[in-house]
C-alpha cells in the first residue's frame, strides 16, 4: 500500500505510460507494410487495410474524446488499451484479408483515439513537458530497432505479443497518473461534437491537419517498404528509421525554447517546410545515402513538432472544457486524410513507382505551404503551454 501511494501521480507512472504506449505502437504498425507484404499481400491492399483502420477512427475517435471530456480518463483509456492489446494477440491468427483489417482498424481506431489525450496529459502534468514525452520517443525508437531484429529472428508474429505486452504496460502507467481533466459537470457549457466545429479557425485549421497527416501518414508507412526495395536489409531498414525516431529527443527537450517564442503560423510553416524538404529529395535525388541522411534529419521532426504545435494552437482557439473533443477532431480528420492518401499511394506505388509517389507528396507539401500562408491563426503570447 504504501508503494502505491508513492506510485500515484509518480514519474514512474507517466513514464510507463508514455514509454510504452509509443513502444507498442511501433511493434503493432511500425512494420506492417513489410509484414503484410512478406504475406504476399500488394501495397493497393496494404492501403485497403490501413485505410480500413481510418475509415474506423474517423468514427471512433470523436466519441473517445467526448467520453474523456465527461468520465474519468484514466479508465475510459485504460479499458480501451486493454481491448487493444486482446486484439492484437488475435491479430496473429488472423489470415483473411478482410479480417485483418478488421482488427488492425479497431486497435489503430482504439490507439488514435487515445493518443491525443495521452499527449495532452504530458502538459498538464506536475512535470515539465519534455521530460516526459521524450520516454514515447525513446520507446518508439527502441521499439522499433528491436522489432527489426526480432522480425528476422524469430518471426514476425512476436511483434503482436510484445505489442500486447507493451500495452498492458502502458495502462499500468496510466492508473498511476494523476487525474487532470475536469468533468463536463464542473463547466456552465454544454459539450457536443458539433459545437466544436463552430469555433473560429477550427474549420480552416481542421484542413491544414488533414494535408498534413495525409502525406505524412503514408510516408511513414511505406518508407520502411521503400527502404528494403533499395536493397537495404530489414535490420539496417529498422536502425534507420530508429535513429531518426531519436532525432525527436532534442526536438522535445528544447521544446520549451521554440514553441513559446514563435507564432503558431511560423511553427506551422517549418513543418511544411521540413516536409518540402523530404519529399523533394525522394523525388529528385536518387542516391540511397542522401535519402537516408535526410530521414535521419528530418522524418520525425516534422511530425513530433506538428504534435505539439497542434497542443498549442487548441490550446490557444479552444475553450478547457472542449479541448479533448477539439483534439480528437483532429485525430478524426487525420484519419480521414489517411484514407483518401492510402488509396492514392498504393495505386501510385503498384502502377508507377515510389519515385512518383514521393513527386506527389512533394506537391501536397508545396500546397501546405500556401495554405498556412493564409491562415490567420492567433498566438496568445501569454500562454505558456510548454514549459
Amino acid at each position: 500500500m504504501r508503494f502505491l501511494k508513492h506510485y500515484h501521480d509518480s514519474y514512474l507512472s507517466y513514464f510507463l505510460m508514455y514509454f510504452f504506449f509509443f513502444f507498442s505502437l511501433a511493434f503493432f504498425s511500425g512494420f506492417i507494410s513489410v509484414y503484410l507484404m512478406d504475406q504476399g499481400y500488394s501495397a493497393s491492399q496494404v492501403s485497403f487495410v490501413v485505410s480500413c483502420s481510418y475509415i474506423l477512427s474517423v468514427i471512433v475517435q470523436p466519441f473517445i474524446g467526448k467520453l474523456n471530456d465527461q468520465y474519468e480518463s484514466r479508465y475510459v483509456n485504460s479499458i480501451l488499451l486493454l481491448t487493444a492489446a486482446i486484439m492484437g494477440i488475435i491479430f496473429i491468427f488472423l489470415k483473411n484479408i478482410y479480417l485483418i483489417a478488421f482488427a488492425y482498424s479497431l486497435v489503430l481506431a482504439i490507439t488514435n483515439g487515445t493518443n491525443p489525450i495521452i499527449e495532452r496529459m504530458a502538459i498538464l502534468s506536475r512535470f515539465k513537458y519534455g521530460s516526459i514525452r521524450v520516454w514515447a520517443s525513446i520507446g518508439y525508437a527502441i521499439a522499433t530497432i528491436i522489432s527489426g531484429f526480432i522480425y528476422k529472428n524469430i518471426g514476425p508474429y512476436s511483434l503482436y505479443i510484445f505489442f500486447a505486452l507493451g500495452e498492458l504496460l502502458c495502462v499500468i502507467g496510466i492508473l498511476g497518473t494523476h487525474s487532470i481533466l475536469p468533468p463536463v459537470e464542473k463547466t456552465n457549457q454544454k459539450i457536443s461534437m458539433t459545437s466544436v466545429l463552430k469555433i473560429k479557425h477550427i474549420p480552416f485549421y481542421l484542413i491544414i491537419v488533414c494535408l498534413f497527416y495525409g502525406v505524412t501518414n503514408v510516408h511513414h508507412l511505406y518508407l520502411p517498404a521503400m527502404l528494403k526495395q533499395s536493397g537495404l536489409p530489414i535490420n539496417y531498414v529498422s536502425t534507420v528509421i530508429f535513429m531518426s525516431t531519436l532525432s525527436e529527443v532534442p526536438v522535445i527537450l528544447l521544446s520549451r525554447f521554440y514553441m513559446n517564442s514563435f507564432t503558431n503560423k511560423q511553427l506551422l510553416m517549418s513543418c511544411f517546410i521540413f516536409l518540402f524538404i523530404q519529399f523533394f529529395t525522394f523525388s529528385f535525388i536518387p542516391s540511397l545515402i542522401v535519402q537516408v541522411i535526410i530521414v535521419f534529419l528530418t522524418k520525425t521532426v516534422a511530425t513530433m513538432a506538428f504534435v505539439m504545435i497542434n497542443l498549442k494552437i487548441i490550446s490557444t482557439i479552444v475553450d478547457h472544457a472542449r479541448q479533448n473533443s477539439a483534439l480528437s477532431f483532429v485525430s478524426a480528420c487525420k484519419s480521414f486524410s489517411s484514407i483518401l492518401f492510402q488509396m492514392l499511394a498504393g495505386y501510385l506505388i503498384d502502377f508507377t513507382g515510389y519515385q512518383m509517389f514521393y513527386f506527389v507528396l512533394f506537391i501536397c507539401s508545396i500546397i501546405g505551404m500556401i495554405l498556412v500562408f493564409f491562415f490567420k491563426v492567433p498566438t496568445n503570447k501569454d500562454l505558456k503551454v510548454f514549459h
